[in-house]
């Protein structure tokens, strides 16, 4: 009877989560429902499953709202009414139009509307839905006499008080009101609750013809959906036969210019894994994966192929990847098995300048001109604590300092909140993971062999493509597979940087040659000394400490360290033992011999997801399948808690059986639970590792041009100014932003090189592209004057485009400059650009007053203002330049002792240790631009906090892990600076 049911999807309305409203419908002892959220279908396949599983006959539909207001209900009849409203919600949706009072003639749907007093004409498969507070009503209307047309119509969105003071507060938030304004017409009543059918019997007394009716719709709602049937695209060249001659075509195609020595073993993992590949299904999913990087191939666009996918021949051959799975020894059963339902990850990295024309092409290639068969995957962001505390702190009325303030002591043991407070943290509670609304997953796409809404409705985010109502779990129980389409500024920095190198000296660079990348003695050293800054995934402090650790030089080496460096390695207490092992041969010896057995290339040590697998199933001998779910629980892909206890449970049993040491068994499995989903795949860290030797040749041959290229796409570990540090340190002329030589982005020639305008805090675009379409135009400015007289342009910004230096070509000093932008500026606030007014140059020639010259720490001053950084030295701004420093080059001869030493802080990294006690890993740069690396233990960082940006005293002793040099701080101090006010 129950055909208008809402979940938490009908965003910021609904309160329940599908098994609390599958347990309630349950414990009412309900034998059916209808999952009805508001002009949403988030929740129709986990409401199905679990309808299923409790015995409960599921029927799905829509609420069709204009706000709160509702227009009419659906009811689904089978799959065709399903696309039917799909096809009609996201219509509306994405043009954002309202619904009508009356729904489209549906052929394979119910439609029910809310009581209206006047009688209007029902198609067959229509209704009226009384609620029981409007019997009354209903015998006054001519509706009475028309009783086949009448159907129960009791919303259920709650299950007690605190559930609808919930929803209440969801409410306000969505219209961003004061709880004590919020309009009662903007709320659903607090009778909208699941009642059992002596209830509702009760609650219709002389009207059981509502309950019969609505309890027969129910029942021609039949919606037979079959978890993990074939729903992608498939038959890409007409059938299955065809797509998979091709699909072998090519693959054999691509193993000759992969293998010139193509031997029977290759031959054999090649067949093998076509034959899984056309068994599970998967040919469509190769071929459009091959389709997808032919055309970014076709664009000069660069892609790094990557996820469990990279373990696999047939995508090495396609192109899909560069990792050769031969020489790597990749595990096959991590990149596919028979009891895998789901295809492999294939994540395809490209320019985050080059993306969104690859999903232009998805869809415009995978989509019918009147059917939409390709949506972006959806996601939901939910209410987390603090964001809760803060939209609920909101609705009460509470100031933000009292809001902050709640924040900051909730959860404290010890705190006793006030009566807003209390009310405030309950609700807290009772939200918290509740869907806020729909947003875009980061990467996935989905194409489906039926139409799209066939299985989701569509929304239209500001992207540009149509957004699926489903998310990346429901994808794949539905057996939705979905395309990881993803945008890394890496591959920007390499695109770039070809680009620059071809202008700047004429070099085309052909950044494919990765084998005789592998064995370059620059980048070995690069390597070896952790000097990757600018370098894709190897820059960070802690990948450059490891680096040097290892004195890593070789391909595996970087492959091992770009998985050991994961938070779920080194958490174990594997990363600090690898590195033992990998620098020690006779350390090895204390693996167990079965572990490096295994694992001979990593000394026995689990580094990468695969070796869950490995494991699990040699160690432990649970099945293939039994390893997987392991794995895919440590990865948190687990859909089942049940299903991952039985496996845990079964790999100890294995072990006691096998009389494994128990004592071993716990290191082992501690080792697995570890991982919890941060270790990579040996696969994708190997692809990680393919990009990062491009990023490297390109840093160790081509220095200025690759930094450049880093600095101009805005990505990387640290700030800006550090890239530009390192062009410093390589030789580089850095010049500030100038007035004929910048562009919009930085640019080089020879060794010079140009900051661009777009570093300039202050300055407009408009005023970016004016300055530079009147030069392209007319040519360069000869002076401030001539500038002023050519370009409309504010006071205000031409004397930041002066104190930064833009004019320093004309010889004069700044203040000269500002003296003379004032008075001809002054007298009007805009100029119009003019050349006519005073001749070509525009202005008479002005006499200045010799006025006094800038002290350079201004000029530092300025920069940091204008750009956020300085271009000369900061040190030159602390206040007592006699202070006493060593040098980090020297820090290998006061190993053991204490030393004092000034550094210009570059970023900080804060952990907790084991006890929970905060503690904080520091960079910093020395006076000669060299770097140093500190580590302050807890009671350091309570005595002596960092206080943002600066340059810092640092005192400690010199210590040494692996021949790496470091400072265990005692003290820091950040150092004041040269006031002109002082």
């Amino acid at each position: 009877m129950l055909i208008n049911c809402h979940s938490h999807y009908s965003f910021k309305y609904g309160t329940l989560s599908i098994s609390d409203l599958i347990a309630e419908a349950k414990s009412k002892k309900l034998d059916a429902l209808a999952l009805t959220d508001i002009n949403a279908v988030a929740g129709v396949f986990p409401f199905i499953r679990e309808a299923q599983q409790a015995g409960i006959h599921p029927v799905i539909g829509i609420d069709f709202r204009n706000g709160v207001k509702q227009q009419y209900i659906g009811l689904a009849k089978n799959q065709e009414g399903f696309y039917e409203l799909n096809h009609h919600l996201s219509s509306r949706r994405i043009k954002g139009a309202p619904f009508d009072e009356q729904a489209p003639a549906f052929l394979h749907s119910f439609i029910i509307y809310p009581f209206r007093e006047k009688v209007f004409p029902l198609r067959e498969n229509e209704f009226i839905g009384i609620h029981p507070y409007q019997l009354n009503r209903l015998t006054k209307s001519s509706w009475h006499r028309h009783k086949d047309k009448l159907v129960l119509l009791q919303p259920a969105s709650f299950t007690s008080k605190i559930a609808f003071n919930a929803h209440r507060l969801l409410r306000a938030i969505d219209k961003n009101t004061l709880l004590s304004k919020l309009d009662p017409d903007e709320q659903g009543n607090i009778c909208d609750t699941l009642y059992s059918y002596a209830d509702m019997v009760s609650r219709c007394e002389g009207h059981s013809y509502l309950l019969y009716n609505a309890q027969r719709l129910l029942e021609a709602c039949q919606f037979s959906f079959y978890f993990q049937a074939v729903k992608n695209k498939r038959d890409i060249l007409g059938s299955d036969w065809e797509d998979f001659d091709f699909l072998r075509q090519e693959t054999y195609k691509g193993a000759i210019n992969r293998y010139p020595n193509l031997d029977m073993d290759i031959g054999k993992r090649l067949e093998k894994e076509l034959e899984l590949i056309q068994q599970k299904g998967f040919v469509s999913y190769f071929l459009i994966n091959y389709d997808i990087v032919n055309f970014a191939r076709q664009r000069n666009y660069y892609h790094v192929g990557r996820g469990s996918g990279a373990n696999s021949i047939v995508a090495y051959c396609l192109g899909i990847t560069d990792v050769d799975p031969i020489e790597l020894d990749l595990y096959f059963e991590r990149f596919i098995n028979l009891y895998r339902e789901n295809p492999p990850d294939f994540d395809i990295d490209f320019s985050w300048t080059d993306r969104d024309e690859v999903v232009k092409y998805i869809f415009e290639k995978y989509n019918k001109a009147d059917q939409e068969h390709v949506a972006l995957l959806g996601s939901y962001s939910t209410f987390q604590a603090n964001s809760m505390l803060r939209e609920l702190g909101k609705v009460f009325g509470l100031p933000k300092t009292e809001i902050e303030s709640l924040i900051f002591h909730a959860g404290k043991v010890d705190y006793i909140p006030d009566q807003y407070g209390k009310l405030i943290l309950k609700y807290s509670q009772v939200l918290h993971g509740t869907p806020s609304h729909l947003t875009i997953h980061a990467c996935g796409v989905l194409i489906s062999h039926k139409p799209i809404h066939y299985y989701t409705a569509t929304e239209m985010p500001p992207k540009g493509f149509p957004l699926a109502h489903i998310d990346m779990h429901t994808a794949e129980d539905i057996g939705l597979h979905k395309f990881d389409i993803l945008s890394q500024r890496g591959l920007g920095h390499i695109k770039s940087s070809l680009e620059i190198i071809h202008q700047n000296q004429g070099i085309a660079v052909d950044i494919r040659e990765v084998e005789k990348f592998k064995k370059d003695t620059k980048i070995k050293e690069l390597l070896r000394t952790g000097h990757t800054i600018g370098a894709f995934y190897v820059e960070s402090p802690a990948m450059r400490m490891l680096l040097a650790k290892m004195k890593a030089d070789e391909y595996l080496e970087l492959v091992a360290a770009s998985s050991i460096i994961r938070p779920g390695v080194a958490r174990s207490g594997m990363m600090r033992e690898y590195i033992l092992r990998h620098v020690d041969p006779e350390r090895r010896k204390q693996a167990h011999p079965v572990m490096l057995d295994i694992m001979p290339e990593t000394y026995g040590i689990m580094v990468y997801q695969e070796d869950v697998i490995k494991v699990a199933h040699y160690f432990a001998e649970l099945s293939l399948s039994e390893a997987d779910i392991l794995r895919r629980g440590m990865s948190g892909k687990s859909r089942s808690k049940d299903e991952f206890q039985r496996v845990k449970d079964q790999f100890f049993s294995n072990c006691e059986k096998l009389g494994r040491d128990p004592k071993i068994t716990h290191e082992v499995w501690h080792q697995i639970e570890s991982f919890a989903g941060y270790s990579f795949a040996k696969g994708h860290s190997a692809s990680f590792a393919v990009e990062s030797y491009q990023s490297l040749y390109l840093k160790a041959y081509f220095p200025l041009e690759f930094m450049v290229g880093v600095i101009n796409n805005f990505g990387g570990f640290y700030h800006t100014e550090f890239y530009f540090h390192e062009l410093r340190m390589n030789g580089a002329d850095i010049q500030a932003p100038h007035i004929n030589n910048s562009e919009y982005l930085t640019n080089i020639s020879g060794k010079t090189v140009y900051l661009g305008f777009i570093h300039m805090k202050y300055l407009e675009k408009a005023s970016v592209e004016k300055i530079l379409k009147e030069r392209l135009t007319t040519g360069p400015y000869m002076g401030l004057s001539d500038f002023i007289a050519r370009v409309a342009i504010s006071l205000e910004q031409v004397l930041i485009l002066i104190r930064i230096g833009c004019f320093r070509f004309t010889g004069k000093s700044k203040q000269e400059l500002l003296w003379e932008a004032h008075f001809i500026l002054n007298k009007r606030k805009q100029v119009v650009a003019s050349n006519e007014l005073f001749g070509q140059s525009g202005f008479r020639e002005l006499q200045v007053p010799e006025l006094e010259q800038a002290d350079l720490r201004q000029e530092i001053v300025d920069q940091i203002d204008i750009l956020e950084f300085p271009l000369d030295s900061p040190f030159h701004l602390i206040k007592d330049q006699n202070t006493t420093s060593i040098k980090a080059k020297d820090l290998k001869q006061y190993l053991g002792k204490q030393v004092q030493i000034i550094g210009y802080l570059v970023t900080i990294k804060y952990t907790r240790t084991i006890k929970g006690d905060v503690m904080n890993f520091g960079t910093f740069i020395d006076r000669d631009g060299d770097w140093v690396d500190t580590v302050h233990f807890p009671p350091v960082v309570k005595k002596h906090p960092f206080k943002g940006r600066g340059i810092y005293l640092i005192k400690g002793r010199v210590t040494q892990e692996f021949n790496f040099y470091s400072i265990e701080v005692s003290s820091c101090e950040r150092m004041p600076y040269w006031n002109a006010a002082d």
